[in-house]
């Protein structure tokens, strides 16, 4: 049995925009549970060993990204602090304080992140926490500067000679290129594989279909 032109179509179009959704979906930022996906912030089975830094080290932050801590909210809370209060487990001047047992903490900013328990003794039990962050790559580089104009020199007194320009004899000025090398664009061509494998989808589900 042959399907219709209109039902092929419709079957074409369902499958390209579920490719662009998967793309799209790609490209959200990931929410990290801290500790892994059945850890929990407390004080760690041994309290001499860094397990959280541990933890963070087995895993890559971007901007954007942010971390779940799950904790028993009348016992424990988080605290985001500088680099000195998580060294000295110092909890009275945090950056933010949370409290509410579920905690999620979105990661704006590249560079490191501190965080340490509210309770002063885990703090010193090793429920701490440093996350690194890496800056966004996907950001443009800012255009360059425009270029100054270099004044004309001034007209000589009156009554003396202007300066006779320099001779362009004996030199020989390297010639421009005919075309420069354009910077890679990673956020095209990005877009470019993602129309691509849309086009590639759409095509193979067209044959699916015509094959019915």
């Amino acid at each position: 049995m042959h399907s219709s032109p209109m039902a092929r179509f419709n079957i074409i179009c369902f499958l390209g925009i579920f490719n662009v959704l998967l793309l799209i979906k790609k490209g959200d930022a990931f929410e990290f549970k801290v500790g892994g996906s059945q850890g929990t912030w407390a004080v760690p089975a041994d309290p001499k060993s860094s397990e959280y830094n541990q933890w963070a080290e087995r895993n890559r932050f971007q901007v954007g990204d942010s971390l779940l801590f799950v904790y028993a909210a009348d016992q424990d809370s988080v605290l985001h602090v500088t680099k000195d209060d998580y060294t000295n487990c110092k909890t009275t001047s945090p950056i933010a304080k949370y409290s509410d047992g579920h905690t999620v903490i979105k990661l704006n900013e590249s560079g490191a992140h501190y965080f340490i328990s509210g309770v002063d003794d885990n703090c010193h039990k090793n429920e701490k926490l440093v996350v690194v962050v890496l800056a966004d790559r996907s950001k443009r580089s800012p255009p360059p500067a425009p270029a100054v104009e270099t004044p004309p020199p001034s007209p000589a007194p009156s009554g003396e000679e202007s300066p006779s320009p320099p001779s362009d004899e004996g030199t020989n000025p390297t010639a421009a290129p005919s075309q420069e090398a354009s910077p890679p664009n990673n956020g095209v061509s990005s877009i470019v594989r993602g129309v691509v494998g849309t086009i590639g989808v759409a095509l193979l589900g067209s044959s699916l279909v015509l094959a019915i």
